[in-house]
């Protein structure tokens, strides 16, 4: 079990050795992307929930 763990935490060094970290522009860059995305669909679901929200409401005004 012990002997199973070791070689476990060996094969971790080496794999986390064998990792390509990104540099600072490149985390810089698809930081700016991801918040960017997140406006526009930020903006389109507002879009969205407005034209139906204002639909069921003209629905509902139907039965007054």
């Amino acid at each position: 079990m012990i002997n199973n763990a070791i070689q476990f935490l060996r094969e971790v060094r080496i794999e986390s050795q064998k990792v390509t970290w990104p540099q600072k522009k490149e985390v810089m860059t698809t930081t700016v992307v991801v918040l960017v995305m997140i406006g526009i669909m930020a903006v389109i679901l507002l879009g969205v929930d407005f034209v139906i929200s204002h639909t069921i409401q003209g629905i509902l005004d139907l039965g007054k």
